[in-house]
């Protein structure tokens, strides 16, 4: 059985307005009726699953607990006192299954697959590899010298796999061209499958820094409601790193299985366009929108009308308290208004206007010195 560990830490902040700290595009319904979330659970519907694992931080607990619950599917949720990037995370759930010795699937909670019948089969192709002590990792076919993905360089074949011969960081354009042309390297998409015993034994052999404070973070566990909590103080003693950095770029049993599955994980909001229906102006529009002479853009209105004239490639994105206007080749930059809305001390890099909390939600209609 596959045991399904699904990431749904992170701010996206790449999304703001939209996302945001408190609330950010996993927890959202960005292409679709269900949120990011819900769309990463329902996508195992064909796989032979057992209960899956959740990890999120402390602040969105409930986002997790009442979206899983809708959909039936709640599973474990392990709550991280503080983020660690994903070799600990991962660590965590392989630590909490250490007595089954499943596979873990590692799935991030923010991305869309659009053919779910290759991911499936993607998957069932990485089983035999996973059981036979390799790390599999899932190789996007790459469409164009995207610079926004890091790359996988491979070697020879091996079953329906390739081994790894290198990771390489995301890439300027020049140097994407020839990865896409050589047609050997793959994107990176941070979606693995491994035993959980083997991705342990290789995390204690490269990073024991890593395992040895995980398992001191398990060692003290207590549930809470849904929730399953760990020793705060040994997980904050955890240093920071990434799965690739602590084991994939170090084993030598590194593999890599193909997928072309329509991956994309909306890293900005023209990653979203990518995927919008547009008109024929190549305009893809959500809420309340009037165009005039506009082409190639995306705009999004959650409430008030939105009128654009005379405008190509732009990104509108307007909610109730704040209104997104870039050149979509910049969109990527609106992490930085969201860090400079933080420097000022300033709510909205943080909280909508809108808020959600276990109890429900409420809204701030206006706020002055003395109310």
């Amino acid at each position: 059985m596959i045991t399904p560990v699904i990431m749904a830490g992170g701010s996206g902040t790449r999304l703001w307005p939209l996302s945001r700290a408190g609330h950010p595009k996993q927890f959202l319904a960005l292409n679709g009726d269900k949120t990011m979330l819900q769309q990463t659970v329902e996508r195992l519907k064909d796989l032979p699953i057992s209960e899956s694992i959740t990890i999120c931080n402390e602040e969105h607990r409930f986002f997790v607990a009442e979206q899983l619950r809708a959909i039936d599917a709640l599973g474990k949720i392990i709550l991280e006192p503080v983020g660690r990037n994903t070799a600990p995370a991962i660590a965590l759930a392989a630590l909490a299954e250490k007595g089954n010795d499943p596979l873990l699937l590692i799935l991030a909670a923010d991305h869309v697959i659009a053919d779910q019948t290759a991911f499936t089969e993607a998957v069932m192709k990485a089983v035999p590899l996973a059981e036979a002590g390799k790390l599999v990792t899932f190789g996007i076919l790459p469409t164009e010298p995207h610079t926004g993905y890091g790359y996988i360089e491979t070697s020879v074949s091996v079953a329906d796999a390739y081994e790894v011969s290198s990771f390489k960081e995301k890439p300027d354009a020049d140097t994407a061209a020839p990865y896409v042309a050589d047609g050997s390297y793959y994107w990176n998409s941070g979606m693995f499958l491994f035993k959980a015993s083997t991705v342990l034994a290789e995390l204690k052999a490269h990073r024991p820094d890593i395992y040895d404070a995980c398992e001191r973070a398990v060692s003290i566990v207590s549930s809470d409601l849904d929730f399953i909590r760990i020793d705060g103080e040994a997980f904050e003693a955890c240093p920071d790193d990434s799965i690739d950095y602590a084991v994939m770029e170090r084993t030598k049993d590194a593999v890599v299985v193909p997928m072309d599955a329509g991956w994309n994980d909306i890293g900005s909001w023209s990653s979203l366009w990518d995927l919008s229906e547009k008109d024929d102006a190549g305009n893809a529009t959500a809420g309340d929108v009037m165009l005039i002479d506009t082409k190639n853009s995306f705009v999004r209105t959650d409430e008030q009308m939105v009128a654009l004239v005379g405008l190509d490639d732009v990104v509108v994105v307007s909610t109730k308290d704040a209104t997104l206007v870039a050149h979509k080749d910049r969109v990527q930059d609106a992490t930085l208004i969201a860090s400079q809305l933080k420097e000022d001390g300033r709510s909205e890099w943080e909280l909508h206007r809108e808020v959600y909390r276990p109890w429900g939600k409420y809204d701030s209609v206006d706020q002055g010195d003395r109310y």
